[in-house]
């Protein structure tokens, strides 16, 4: 554990997309990743970050800017993504602490990019999916998305929707309100193989 805290990181990506297929050549890329820390024990979010991502091999759609507010030129001053896997390791114990994500997309994404473009992948073994923590503590029959888990929980939606920084905060939200009833499970080793220590 950090300091006898236990750490989690949420987690939130943006990536390229498009209304319609990818334009020729180009594939869906993580353009931003939102990252909030939350203390687990004490039950608060202790902090927020974001990293902008250059991609390599696409562009900022204009579908793409409409829903995440992102634009070419802004992520044209971004870090690579190799750079952003560092700054993850580095500057988040990425490797070392247990994380969360809204569902498994993050989680998918970042391993098919890192495959792509042979990046060591900068996460450890321990995730939990928050949308399933959340459906389970709630007791609901269908998986809601962000938005809609904010209204059932009776929480606010702060910042922008499917703003990496923005979604990773109130997604934060959700899984201390999840950790309040309880719901929140142990780390879990892939595969549900038992609890490990946190990170």
């Amino acid at each position: 554990m950090d300091g006898e805290r236990e750490l989690l990181n949420v987690v939130d990506v943006e990536a390229t997309c498009w209304e319609g297929r990818a334009p020729a050549g180009e594939v869906s890329e993580i353009v931003e990743i939102g990252l909030t820390v939350v203390d687990l024990g004490a039950r608060e979010r202790v902090g927020r970050h974001r990293v902008v991502v250059r991609p390599a091999r696409s562009r900022v759609s204009g579908f793409c800017t409409e829903l995440t507010g992102l634009t070419q030129a802004e992520v044209d001053g971004g870090v690579p993504f190799a750079e952003a896997c560092r700054m993850l390791e580095r500057d988040h114990a990425a490797g070392a602490r247990a994380w969360a994500s809204w569902g498994d997309y993050d989680r998918h994404q970042f391993t098919r990019q890192c495959r792509a473009a042979a990046v060591p992948y900068p996460f450890g073994a321990v995730h939990t999916n928050a949308k399933a923590a959340f459906t389970q503590a709630y007791g609901l029959r269908k998986r809601p998305g962000m938005a809609e888990a904010l209204r059932v929980a009776g929480l606010p939606l702060e910042g922008r929707h499917h703003r990496g920084e923005d979604d990773a905060w109130n997604i934060a939200a959700l899984i201390l309100a999840v950790a309040a009833r309880g719901g929140w499970p142990g780390p879990q080793l892939p595969g549900g193989r038992g609890q490990v220590a946190s990170p």
